[in-house]
């Protein structure tokens, strides 16, 4: 991309907003620009439609672990959900009817990639380069979120496999798997749901489990037409019952953050859970962690546990040494044969790329100022980056909850800021260094006392040890700091020097 000096000889599209993505975040910001009477904003989006992550990830059994009536937009109830936990394709299918509402799809401009945002300090504009143009732009947000880009294992080997693979994110359809030696590396979040789908189709499955996760039960089921019907004409129902489900998942705050040994009765119900589903008396201690439920993501499962025990499944727990051409080798020198590899190995969560495609003041790459763990002040704004903001930036993910409520609350806040950087008549706003400093202290000792920091290794954590995806306490809480807005918080430039 052009930098600043070389603007001339480049064809902009200018427009005073930019969002990255059309997840729940991107949507949920253009939907606010509207209601503040804003429509100068464009959005960019790589794929052909609208829908994030849950249009991206079609695995089998792609699901949602918050229920439905709390994982959508406040302002968007949706009365007809056919179960407790949404599936993939009616959450791909609401952010549509949402993008469709409210008349969102004419600011979208698809098959558009990022590939750099350079801040042009003499004119105080961002200047943004995709695959389908180049922008200019006095703000841009980033709402692609830390779950956007896979990331395959650190293994040696791993590219010179000459089978069949692809990651749970970008699940291969037409591939068959009857008669198939099939190998899944990985069993978080995304595992534990596509594996009980293809379970018994392979004529072998074989399970590379590094680390056992809890697991508990998920209370999911179809809605009746009765209690739907009920949703449509009573819209308190759905309110009461957003209530409800808000609240029971809020209290477990009380033993991941402020009294971690009460996580003991979800780890007495994930024993239960193990000693139910699991016959096999040889595989218990193969599926039960040695480390304290909820130091990584508690899992939700019915059926993980039974598909495990399927006659043509195995669980394989010694760690993988090399990948080669048509076998995966492990570290007991035991080399198993396999046709196609499904890596569930999760994203770049802690080192997001699109930090390095921003060049913030100075020319300086976000990626750098981020080398030892990410951080940004309300996990949106970050010094030095004028005019950018992040929904869902560092430590703003849940362990707990719905992160629709947190993206409202970003959506918000950035919004409040938006318009106190026009009351200000400023060019420019940013947080100061020493506010977003002092609070990151703060973040960090909250997280220091809590049960994602007893020792575990998760993606909750950057490679230094910092955890930087998490918010250590109530969602209210998050929510009432973001209300209490301070201009003083900020450095408000009217013209940039």
């Amino acid at each position: 991309m052009a930098n600043s000096n070389a603007a001339s000889d480049v064809s902009y599209t200018n427009t005073q907003i930019l969002i990255v993505g059309t997840g729940f975040a991107g949507l949920g910001m253009a939907i606010r620009l509207k209601e503040m009477g804003i429509n100068d904003f464009i959005i960019i989006e790589r794929a052909k439609d609208v829908g994030g992550t849950w249009r991206d990830n079609r695995y089998p059994g792609a699901a949602c672990d918050v229920p439905s009536h709390l994982y959508s937009f406040s302002f968007e109830p949706n009365a007809d959900w056919s179960r407790v936990y949404p599936t993939q394709p009616e959450l791909e299918t609401y952010l549509q009817n949402v993008a469709d509402k409210w008349q969102l799809r004419p600011h979208i401009r698809f098959d558009h990639t990022l590939n750099q945002a350079r801040y042009d300090e003499k004119n105080s504009q961002w200047l943004v380069n995709t695959s389908g143009g180049d922008f200019k732009a006095r703000f841009v947000i980033s709402g692609n979120g830390g779950l956007a880009e896979p990331k395959l294992p650190d293994i040696p080997g791993v590219e010179s496999f000459a089978g069949h693979h692809f990651h749970s994110a970008n699940w291969d359809h037409s591939y068959t798997l009857p008669g198939k030696r099939v190998a899944v590396i990985g069993t978080g979040a995304s595992a534990i749901q596509f594996v009980p789908e293809i379970a018994g189709v392979p004529a072998k499955l074989s399970i590379f489990q590094r680390t056992p996760n809890w697991i508990i039960p998920r209370g999911d089921r179809p809605y009746s037409r009765i209690e739907k019907w009920i949703f449509k004409h009573f819209p308190i129902t759905r309110k009461i019952l957003r209530a409800k489900i808000y609240c029971q998942n809020e209290s477990r705050v009380l033993g991941m953050v402020l009294h971690p040994s009460i996580m003991g009765l979800f780890r007495r119900s994930a024993m239960k859970h193990i000693q139910r589903q699991v016959s096999n008396p040889a595989l218990r201690p193969k599926l039960t962690p040695n480390f304290p439920i909820g130091c990584k993501r508690i899992l939700v499962s019915n059926d993980w546990y039974p598909a495990l025990q399927k006659p043509n499944v195995e669980v394989v727990t010694n760690g993988i040494k090399e990948i080669r051409e048509h076998s995966i080798v492990t570290n007991d020198n035991v080399e198993h044969e396999v046709d196609c590899i499904i890596f569930g190995t999760g994203f770049y969560a802690t080192d997001n790329p699109i930090a390095g495609m921003i060049y913030g003041r100075d020319g300086r790459q976000l990626s750098q100022v981020w080398k030892d763990g990410e951080e940004a002040y309300l996990g949106a704004s970050v010094h030095g980056f004028p005019n950018f903001f992040f929904i869902v930036g560092p430590n703003v993910t849940l362990g707990h909850s719905s992160m629709v409520y947190m993206i409202e609350t970003q959506v918000q806040a950035i919004s409040r800021i938006l318009l106190a950087t026009d009351e200000n008549n400023a060019a420019t706003v940013e947080v100061k260094l020493d506010v977003q400093q002092s609070y990151n202290e703060k973040l960090q000792k909250l997280l220091g006392g809590s049960i994602w920091a007893t020792g575990c290794d998760s993606w909750y954590k950057h490679r230094t040890g910092k955890i930087t995806q998490l918010w250590p306490g109530f969602t209210f809480t998050f929510r009432r700091w973001n209300r209490d807005f301070k201009h003083s918080d900020y450095i408000f430039n009217s013209v940039e020097k």
